[in-house]
């Protein structure tokens, strides 16, 4: 299940978006968290199962658009579908908008928004 960012899960975002190729550094990951504590437009989503959380997904809001810019899944739950489950879900929360993915997150995102497609399909 996604749930919105919260200030209180700072240490467990910093955490997740740290698996991303782009954010290993400590000031990059603070600037990054910065923009989504800051920035409206910017949404930050945690996905919890069980009773932690486990991945999060990061999107720019722009008009009719969600832009993911960022998506991280703990490496330990890694090949479980959980990052296409998180794509689906954020489509799902926002009906009016298209999830679209930025060029880092491009061939996942698409990967996911192909096979959904796919499976609609059949």
């Amino acid at each position: 299940m996604l749930n919105r960012y919260r200030k209180a899960y700072e240490k467990i975002a910093m955490g997740l978006l740290s698996f991303m190729p782009n954010e290993k550094d400590l000031k990059v990951l603070q600037q990054t968290i910065q923009t989504y504590e800051s920035e409206p437009e910017w949404e930050l989503y945690l996905y919890k199962k069980d009773e932690d959380y486990i991945g999060l997904v990061g999107v720019e809001k722009q008009e009719c658009e969600l832009i993911v810019h960022h998506i991280s899944v703990d490496p330990s739950h890694r090949g479980e579908g959980l990052g296409k489950l998180m794509v689906q879900e954020l489509a799902t929360l926002n009906t009016d908008c298209q999830v679209k993915a930025c060029q880092l997150t491009e061939p996942f995102v698409e990967k996911c928004l192909n096979n959904n497609e796919q499976e609609a399909l059949s």
